[in-house]
């Protein structure tokens, strides 16, 4: 016996229905750095998805390394990239260990790295970034139902990176918050707070 849902069918003799989407993650777009000042993703442009098509976007970094010691930052547009500076409120927590087994922490609280109604972009770490060779920074964002048009865009993160403000400090650095817009957001872009990304790949995708 089927289970029909609005004339779809969900269920045919015990097993869900091949054509029916169950929380699949979708690749949408891929960019590489390669000296580039800005990765921006913005909708409409170069195949990019960023709308109503999914309540969940999912960004993916692997091995961003900076050319000069800097933060990873991003900052959200509402107007298709043509501007970066929606008002946003973020909150900043992280641990962190050494090489030599010292130094280790539990959760801190960082207030010098959140924002608290401001446009500017959003630090995605609390120290700079490591430049030697093998220094790179990995993690996600998730942004939540970015096409709504009554409530806030939320946005939670998890990043890891080796520091290069002290030798072999190792962060996991963690942000979340919201812009406070209720209009759409169809553009994110991703920059070092100074000099550029060497190298690396993003991965936008998109959740059912």
């Amino acid at each position: 016996m089927g289970v029909i849902s609005n004339g779809t069918t969900l269920l045919d003799a015990g097993a869900i229905d091949s054509g029916v989407a169950t929380g699949s993650m979708t690749h949408i777009k891929t960019l590489t750095a390669s000296g580039s000042g800005t990765l921006s993703f913005v909708h409409g442009a170069s195949s990019v998805v960023l709308d109503g098509t999914y309540k969940e976007y999912i960004f993916k970094f692997y091995n961003i390394h900076p050319s000069a010691s800097s933060k990873l930052t991003f900052n959200v547009s509402i107007d298709s990239g043509s501007n970066y500076n929606v008002v946003k409120t973020s909150t900043f927590f992280r641990t962190f260990h050494y090489e030599n087994g010292t130094g280790g922490a539990g959760l801190d609280y960082d207030a010098s790295v959140d924002l608290a109604q401001g446009a500017g972009f959003q630090s995605l770490g609390e120290s700079v970034m490591d430049t030697a060779s093998d220094g790179n920074i990995c993690g996600q964002i998730n942004l939540f139902d970015p096409a709504n048009t009554t409530f806030v865009k939320n946005f939670t993160s998890f990043f890891n990176y080796n520091s290069s403000a002290q030798d072999g400090l190792q962060f996991n650095g963690y942000v979340g918050g919201y812009a406070n817009t209720t209009s759409a957001v169809n553009g994110l872009q991703f920059k070092m707070a100074s000099g550029n990304m060497d190298s690396g790949t993003i991965k936008l995708y998109g959740i059912k």
